[in-house]
């Protein structure tokens, strides 16, 4: 290969990042057999067991053959604390290694993203686009739609411990529901997870890998990318790093950045589009001043208490037990069944944190395990781990580049519980777990509080935000660095049609254009954007091309 190398032709479409968002973009945008699509990737492609096995997750987060590794500064809120960030490193993105829990979040969330002005964004709007893909397993209805590419799918494993955490919650006065995704969260359910008899099912291979042999669709993987290529203020072409070359490609149509909140993030600032004064520290030139790139990072904060429990199972001696591993491992190769399909989490609970809260606030991850943190073995000692998270936060971090090399991560800096709000509200949620906890149902297990630990009093504040900040780390929902709002709004970098402002031919389609992050997991609404998102480039190419006719 040359030292720069050039893809003949001329692309309509070039998308960059083949995860949750590229890769429905990629089948939609194909599907026009007259459109030429180029997808470039930068890591490789899905051939190891742990992305396909549901409970792969524990080995895929925190190993760089499946994760980027990224690491956060450390964090005042967190007493100092870096965390890990984990980031997919290969086809499907992070769809690869996440928690399969498909959440749409609430109808409120999208409702106010049309009151700030974003027009085709309000509930009613976006409900078409989370349907248009889904085949869900309790059928058609006026929330749900059937025969899409998109399994969702009832959890094949129960516990008898996450029925008492349930039978306790309903004794604490949160009501039991049947399905999240209707418009509103608050209750308490199993969590419905993309799986397909017992296999994780990532984007890659819901709609990337059944159209790979359409002769208009080109994947390239292990593309590390450098920036866009410009013509005056029109996105033309992307430059990127493969096999030890430099290499490009021309677009006569629309560069679309979908590497997520930190990847889209850091393509555009090293293209010379973001703050001027930091790209100047960086020695980038400046091709648009737009300080919003980078800004605006919002991410769920976990506050992960454990505790102890004695007379019902967990997995975690079954994890550590031989005979119990060889059990779990012929129920899962027998049957699909079985903790092998697990999600990180499987029971959910949504309610408020005080009675001021219009609509449901925090939402609770439970799981029959416990670990220090992900990537590290299970306890040895029975126990389960309620994570909550306050599902609006107030504070406001960023991403910025580290250096002008695209080979340096980002410099991540979430400012988790940095307002006064999200330290209240941290601490009312870990008192209400320790409500739910003290329930008659599970009274019978014993439960003991291992983490934060009852030295935290709940009657003193400070001491219950400290614990938050001890015990607190990501549940990976990284969102709004490309923020889509106003052009009043001086944070702004794409308009309600995800096309970045003052460049022509450039968009953002992933989940850094959130204005406000959505009211649970984050995987499901990026890919109603993505769906959202190809539509409307179709729509403007056929009125491009409707304009040139005429």
């Amino acid at each position: 290969m040359a030292e720069t190398d050039a893809i003949a032709g001329d692309f309509d479409y070039i998308i960059v990042g083949a995860g949750s968002a590229g890769c429905l973009l990629a089948n939609r945008l194909s599907a026009d057999p007259d459109t030429r699509v180029l997808l470039l990737e930068a890591g490789g492609r899905d051939n190891w067991i742990w992305f396909h096995i549901p409970v792969g997750y524990l080995f895929a987060i925190g190993n760089p053959r499946s994760d980027w590794c990224f690491k956060t500064e450390p964090e005042p809120g967190l007493n100092g604390r870096s965390l890990n960030y984990p980031r997919g490193k290969v086809i499907g993105g992070s769809s690869a290694i996440n928690a399969m829990i498909y959440m749409r979040g609430q109808a409120a969330d999208y409702d106010h993203w049309r009151q700030l002005g974003l027009a085709g964004w309000g509930w009613d709007d976006v409900l078409p686009f989370f349907k248009r893909h889904e085949n869900h397993f309790m059928g058609e209805s006026a929330a749900h739609a059937v025969g899409g590419e998109w399994p969702i799918a009832a959890p094949r494993v129960r516990w008898d411990l996450l029925d008492a955490f349930r039978a306790a919650a309903v004794q604490a006065g949160i009501k039991s529901i049947a399905d999240f995704n209707s418009g509103d969260n608050e209750g308490c359910c199993a969590f419905h997870v993309n799986q397909k008899r017992g296999r994780r099912v990532s984007t890659a291979r819901a709609f990337l890998k059944p159209v790979l042999h359409r002769a208009n669709l080109r994947l390239e993987t292990g593309c590390l990318v450098e920036g866009v290529v410009f013509e005056g203020r029109r996105a033309a072409g992307v430059r990127w790093r493969q096999g030890g070359a430099t290499r490009t490609a021309h677009c006569r149509g629309e560069v679309v950045l979908a590497a997520g909140s930190l990847g889209s993030t850091q393509i555009l600032l090293l293209s010379g589009i973001g703050s001027a004064e930091h790209l100047r520290e960086h020695g980038v030139g400046v091709v648009l001043d737009r300080p919003g790139v980078g800004a605006n990072l919002q991410d769920h904060l976990q506050l992960r208490l454990i505790f102890k429990v004695d007379g019902i199972t967990t997995l975690n001696e079954r994890y550590h037990s031989p005979l119990g591993s060889a059990r779990m491992l012929a129920e899962y190769v027998l049957m699909r069944r079985g903790p092998l399909t697990m999600a990180p989490s499987q029971l959910g609970l949504f309610t408020r944190s005080d009675r001021d809260q219009d609509r449901a606030n925090l939402q609770f991850h439970v799981q029959p395990l416990s670990l220090d943190r992900f990537g590290e073995p299970l306890h040895k000692f029975p126990a389960f781990t309620a994570s909550v998270c306050n599902l609006r936060p107030t504070s406001r971090g960023s991403v910025r580049l580290r250096s002008s090399d695209p080979t340096d991560a980002p410099v991540i800096k979430p400012s988790y519980l940095s307002t006064e709000d999200d330290r209240r509200i941290a601490a009312s949620a870990i008192r209400l777990t320790r409500h739910i906890a003290a329930q008659p149902a599970l009274a019978p297990f014993h439960p003991d509080e291992y983490l934060p630990g009852a030295a935290v009093r709940d009657d003193d504040e400070a001491a219950l935000v400290k614990a938050a900040g001890d015990i607190g780390t990501t549940i990976f929902h990284p969102v709004g660095t490309a923020k889509m709002g106003l052009l009043s709004d001086p944070l702004t970098v794409v308009d309600d049609r995800l096309r970045v402002v003052g460049i022509d031919g450039l968009r953002v389609i992933d989940a850094s254009v959130m204005p406000t992050i959505t009211s649970g997991n984050t995987n499901a609404p990026t890919m109603m954007i993505a769906e959202k998102g190809a539509a409307m480039l179709r729509e403007d190419a056929k009125g491009l091309a409707k304009g040139i006719a005429a």
